[in-house]
C-alpha cells in the first residue's frame, strides 16, 4: 500500500455486504453505486470516520473522497485495495 497516505488514514477492504454504518457512508460518498449489488469495496478511514470509498459492482465502479482529503494519495490507495482479489 502507498506510504504516501497521511499518518492517521487507513484503507481497508471490509466484508460484503457492508455493515449499516459503512453502507451509509459509502452511499454518501458514492451515491450512484447500487449498494445492494457491490462485488468489492475499499474504505478510507480517518479518526473513526469514513472519508473515502471505492466501490465495484457488475458493470461499474465508483470512487469518492471527501473534499478536504483529495489529492493526498487516498484515491490511489483505494483503487489499489479494491482491485485486489477480483
Amino acid at each position: 500500500m502507498s506510504s504516501a497516505l497521511p499518518a492517521r488514514v487507513r484503507v481497508t477492504r471490509p466484508p460484503l455486504p457492508l455493515a449499516p454504518a459503512l453502507r451509509a457512508a459509502a452511499a454518501r460518498l458514492c451515491p450512484q453505486a447500487p449498494q445492494g449489488a457491490l462485488t468489492a469495496a475499499a474504505l478510507a478511514i480517518a479518526g473513526g470516520a469514513v472519508i473515502g470509498a471505492a466501490l465495484k459492482w457488475e458493470g461499474g465502479e465508483a470512487l469518492g473522497v471527501e473534499t478536504g482529503w483529495r489529492g493526498r494519495g487516498i484515491e490511489e490507495a483505494l483503487e489499489e485495495v479494491v482491485g485486489r482479489g477480483l
